[in-house]
C-alpha cells in the first residue's frame, strides 16, 4: 500500500507524515486518502519522489530501487513515461501507449524534414 511506503520514508526522515505534505505544499487531508488506500495523483508523486530523493516507481511500490540510476541520470522506464503522460490516474493499455509512441515518431520526423 502506498501509504507504507511514504510513511517509511518520513519515518526515514524522522518527520511526520503531516509535515511532509505541508513542505511540498499539499492539504494535511491527503494523508487520510492514502491511509485508506488511495495514491497520489501524478503531479503529487512527482513532487513527493523529489522531495524524498526517491524514484516515482519507488514511492508507488513499482519497484523496491529508491535511487534513480548512476552518473545523475536516471533511466527513463516506459512505465514513467506513462506515469508522466497519463498522469498516473487509471489503466494505461498497450495500444493507448503505441499510439503515444507513433505520435512522438511522427513529430520527430516531421521536424528532422523541417531542417533539411
Amino acid at each position: 500500500m502506498f501509504f507504507n511506503r511514504f510513511k517509511a520514508l518520513c519515518d526515514e526522515r524522522n518527520i511526520s507524515v503531516y509535515r511532509a505534505c505541508t513542505d511540498i505544499g499539499l492539504n494535511r487531508s491527503a494523508v487520510a486518502k492514502w491511509k485508506t488506500g488511495g495514491k497520489p495523483n501524478g503531479t503529487t508523486a512527482a513532487k513527493l519522489a523529489e522531495y524524498f530523493g526517491v524514484t516515482t516507481d519507488y514511492l508507488l511500490e513499482q519497484t523496491d530501487e529508491k535511487a534513480p540510476a548512476g552518473n545523475g541520470r536516471r533511466e527513463v522506464s516506459d512505465e514513467d513515461i506513462k506515469f508522466a503522460l497519463f498522469g498516473g490516474d487509471g489503466e494505461i493499455t498497450e495500444a493507448m501507449y503505441d499510439e503515444v509512441k507513433k505520435f512522438a515518431a511522427f513529430i520527430k520526423q516531421r521536424e528532422a524534414e523541417k531542417k533539411e
